[in-house]
């Protein structure tokens, strides 16, 4: 076991760092929660609609906040607990920050992230191509949000409410990291006989059609809450199961 890394990406001194971080995002928080109550009381609102509000929010919050704990576990095995806290914590998804540290370790030589392979040149690298990323989302909003808002806005409705060009663009860019990814899965059985990333993604994608038939035609939508969490679960457990 790599215990000289282990220790340093999960030194007492990156935790105070992460907790500061994570500290003030907290208090801002609430500085916005009171900022926002206070105004819907200026306009009249009732003031048991804003608590009801308030509770229900925080309640569905808690329902996607499990497959982001299971993405802090997935990540802390190799990157710690620290970085992996933060990276969900702030602006970071699930879905990027683990394939965006699986492309990074990659690209510095290593075969994945495996922690056997890691050390801190590669624990930086990582650090940074994951953070820097995210970055671009935030420039955007900065800049471009406020006019592509008022654009959207202004702009009439048409087609009766089809999905316009952004909706299939998004498809589509799903559906080709999808499929980038399954090749690969594709390519490792091939090449090396390993069926198991190409099985547990099979099962992780049963589960998640499964949830999404009931979320649609079924109209559970809470359903939806737990739609990523449970995938990820199902898929983890296949995972054990097959490499027993």
């Amino acid at each position: 076991m790599n215990s000289e890394y282990v220790a340093n990406v999960n030194s007492g001194f990156f935790y105070l760092l992460v907790a500061l971080v994570l500290a003030f995002i907290t208090v801002m928080c609430f500085v916005f929660l009171i900022k926002s109550y206070r105004a819907g009381i200026a306009i009249g609102m009732d003031r048991k609609v804003l608590k009801k509000a308030i509770i229900s929010s925080a309640t569905f919050t808690l329902l996607p906040s499990i497959s982001i704990l299971l993405g802090v576990i997935a990540l802390s095995g190799t990157l710690g607990v620290p970085l992996s806290w933060l990276r969900l914590s702030v602006i970071g998804a699930l879905q990027y920050e683990l394939n965006v540290a699986e492309i990074a370790a990659q690209s510095v030589g290593l075969s994945g992230l495996r922690l056997s392979e890691m050390n801190m040149t590669a624990f930086v690298t990582i650090f940074l191509v994951m953070t820097v990323g995210i970055l671009s989302g935030v420039f955007c909003c900065i800049f471009f949000l406020k006019k592509y808002l008022k654009k959207v806005q202004s702009a009439p409705k048409k087609n009766g409410g089809k999905p316009g060009f952004g909706d299939h663009a998004t498809t589509c860019m799903f559906v080709g990291l999808c499929g980038a990814y399954i090749g690969s899965y594709v390519g490792t059985l091939t090449s090396s006989g390993n069926y198991v990333p190409l099985a547990v993604a099979v099962v992780s994608a049963v589960f998640m059609a499964v949830f999404e038939y009931f979320t649609n035609k079924k109209g559970m939508a809470v359903l939806d809450n737990f739609s990523l969490a449970v995938s990820m679960l199902a898929g983890m457990v296949a995972a054990v199961l097959m490499s027993l």
